[in-house]
């Protein structure tokens, strides 16, 4: 894992006409699963798949998940948990602003990282 710019990840999603923005989704689902111990769940790769057979409806159900991940992982590192994560990350995908959510979330995971993970 590692720190990831958000601006340079937005630009890169946007330049690419989201084919970065799907790379994003699945390293973002991947470090969630490390740092909360939660490996056996649903790996990028799959969340990515399953966001393709729903025609994107799981993406909802993703973004409550990375939520409820990033807050078990802040736990296990002793921080202070956000308990409106969850709800955040699903109303902003809800309503179309899912780039802005991968960036809140990227941002969490980033805070978890040590200073020399770049």
């Amino acid at each position: 894992m590692k720190t990831r710019n958000i601006a340079v990840a937005i630009l890169l999603s946007v330049v690419t006409c989201g084919i970065y923005g799907i790379y994003w989704f699945v390293c973002l689902t991947d470090d969630a699963n490390i740092l909360s111990e939660r490996q056996g769940e649903t790996s990028g790769g799959v969340a990515f798949l399953l966001s393709l057979v729903t025609c994107g409806i799981y993406t909802f159900f993703w973004a409550y998940k990375m939520g409820e991940k990033l807050n078990a992982a802040k736990t296990l590192r002793g921080m202070p948990e956000d308990s409106n994560a969850s709800i955040l990350y699903l109303l902003l995908s809800i309503f179309g602003l899912s780039i802005v959510a991968w960036a809140l979330m990227q941002n969490e995971i980033n805070s978890m990282l040590p200073a020399d993970a770049a």
